[in-house]
């Protein structure tokens, strides 16, 4: 479900809507180490949706291997951009993997342009529109006008009521749409349910006196936890506590976020002319330095512990967890989505023992699940989404989820709204 990356190919012009890298599988290293199957030369621009690694991670691979077009995204997804795919490419050089250098980056950056929501982009009499998707801070549905056609690529859809963000906004008289299906068979639980469990995770923590482990994406989900862990904090709902966000990367995406306010929902918007620290509060620490992330362990419990990387694939949370999940007093909060074969889909489906750096660790810790800070929209929302075109869709191809979760809402959208609907592989070509 990751890696994505469309090729809208018309008479006259050849996009690209998005190019990211493959995460969180066996031969990833493998898919994202193979030549395009196109040649990039040929593209004339990329839409980016957002700033997620799994669909702007192969950007500077794109650039390159000669590609001499535009970028385009919203300010936000740019400035995330950057630090993101630096991230990503200091990941990669410690695997001994080179997709890509720093000068490629740098290279991509040159031919990156911003667009506000709503703007119109002309190439010839194809035109090109991003509208908010609600994800995460700047994402975007692009609408593409092209050849008497609409096209509208989803990205990722925003969970609704997010805890920032505006709803994806609406687009009418979508012929063709391109849509999104990391939880297309399932079902978030209710938003206030978020509230409560971590709520409750911090007070039960702090009774035990042990460590709760957060292992968060640095993108939204650390922010939405901030902001919640603010509100409980101010309002005096949980015992005050060290609170330790370790994750340079993560520090550096609050920032954009608080950049950009305006991005923000209405009632957060009006909430930060009167509270513009958001994302700050009484004994919460940011660590940038590896002894200042070493130093966490000097610290006595109860304490939280916000780390990357949201799936524990690898960043400061495993050596959090590699010393935490023997113990019984502590607790990992899982918030995000988990795919197959992650450390942490492995914990949440029972494990009792893991390997981390070579280590193996005995979990006697408590695994505990909130689904409900998802970014993604769940099936009821991806339903509704589609469903609110269906006077004028023709066609609609499900993408960008596990095979189980794509082929669930593709029968769905046939059965219940008699559209043509397929759940493309990778590779796969139709022709419109």
């Amino acid at each position: 479900m990751t890696g994505a990356c469309h090729l809208l190919e018309t008479q006259s012009h050849k996009f690209l809507i998005d190019c990211g890298l493959f995460q969180g599988c066996d031969i990833c290293s493998d898919l994202n180490g193979r030549p395009f199957k196109f040649d990039p030369k040929s593209i004339d621009a990329v839409f980016v949706t957002h700033a997620h690694v799994d669909h702007i991670g192969r950007i500077p691979k794109l650039v390159r291997y000669g590609f001499g077009g535009a970028i385009y995204s919203t300010p936000p997804t740019k400035d995330m951009a950057r630090h993101l795919l630096e991230d990503a490419l200091s990941l990669s050089e410690r695997r001994g993997e080179e997709l890509y250098s720093s000068k490629d980056i740098e290279d991509a950056f040159g031919r990156w342009r911003t667009v506000s929501y709503g703007e119109k982009i002309s190439f010839g009499e194809t035109e090109v529109r991003f509208h908010d998707a609600g994800h995460i801070l700047g994402s975007a549905l692009i609408e593409i006008f092209a050849e008497k056609k609409k096209f509208l690529f989803s990205g990722d859809l925003g969970n609704i009521p997010s805890v920032l963000l505006p709803p994806s906004e609406k687009v009418s008289g979508i012929e063709y749409l391109i849509v999104e299906s990391a939880y297309g068979g399932r079902a978030h639980e209710m938003p206030e349910e978020r509230v409560l469990k971590l709520e409750r995770a911090v007070e039960d923590i702090a009774s035990r006196r042990g460590t709760l482990l957060i292992p968060a994406f640095a993108t939204e989900r650390t922010q939405d936890i901030l902001y919640i862990l603010n509100n409980m904090v101010h309002f005096k709902r949980i015992p005050e506590m060290p609170v330790f966000v370790d994750s340079p990367l993560a520090s550096r995406i609050t920032s954009v976020y608080e950049a950009y306010p305006a991005y923000y929902k209405e009632e957060i918007q009006k909430l930060y002319l009167e509270h513009p620290k958001l994302f700050k509060f009484s004994k919460l620490q940011f660590t940038e330095s590896v002894e200042e992330s070493k130093a966490i362990n000097d610290v006595l419990p109860p304490k939280v512990i916000i780390a990357g990387s949201g799936m524990m694939q690898g960043g400061r949370i495993l050596h959090h967890a590699r010393r935490y999940l023997k113990d019984k007093n502590s607790i990992l909060l899982v918030v995000g989505y988990q795919t197959a074969g992650s450390l942490g889909r492995r914990l949440l489906d029972g494990a009792k023992e893991i390997k981390i750096f070579k280590e193996e660790v005995s979990v006697a810790a408590e695994i505990r699940k909130i689904n409900g800070f998802s970014a993604h929209a769940d099936n009821p929302q991806l339903y509704a989404f589609v469903a609110a075109n269906r006077d004028t869709l023709k066609r609609v191809f499900v993408v960008q989820g596990e095979q189980s979760q794509a082929l669930h809402f593709m029968q769905e959208i046939r059965d219940r709204l008699g559209i043509q609907a397929d759940a493309p592989m990778l590779g796969d070509e139709f022709e419109i």
